[in-house]
């Protein structure tokens, strides 16, 4: 997917335009991504922060929940927007923020030994634990850098 959709907060006062890395919605189960949007995280994958076009700046909040991680919502309306790492090389943006999410196709789940036992997706998809997420991500951030 190399096309560039828009979509924005509840009240309207943070709008965004991003390019998805492809066309895939993961899903994180982490105890912090349920508390912090009532549920569970559904995200989409657009590179880095450089990559996304945000109009209403001042209105965003950022609440820095790890050492490496933050949390990017609208201060106005309280809508999850993103997640984000905190120099900014990777951005997962919530996928129900997409003026139209049904254009993603649900592949994957993670911190999946986070999950409650309440509830389950039918959907097969790509399931990790924490620290095989862990693992991967700190793989690749080890890996050189093309370019």
């Amino acid at each position: 997917m190399v096309e560039r959709l828009s979509g924005g907060c509840l009240c309207g006062e943070v709008r965004f335009a991003a390019t998805p890395v492809d066309g895939e919605m993961g899903v994180c189960h982490c105890a912090m991504c349920r508390r912090w949007t009532g549920g569970t995280y559904m995200a989409v994958s657009c590179g880095s922060m450089d990559s996304l076009d945000v109009q209403g700046k001042d209105a965003l909040g950022v609440y820095k929940s790890s050492d490496y991680g933050e949390r990017v919502f609208c201060s106005k309306c309280g809508s999850s927007l993103m997640w984000r790492m905190a120099d900014g090389s990777h951005v997962s943006v919530s996928a129900q923020a997409f003026d139209d999410p049904s254009v993603f196709k649900f592949t994957s789940e993670i911190f999946v030994d986070e999950q409650p036992a309440n509830y389950a997706f039918a959907n097969e998809t790509r399931r990790m634990t924490g620290p095989e997420v862990i693992a991967y991500f700190t793989q690749k951030m080890q890996e050189p850098q093309n370019g």
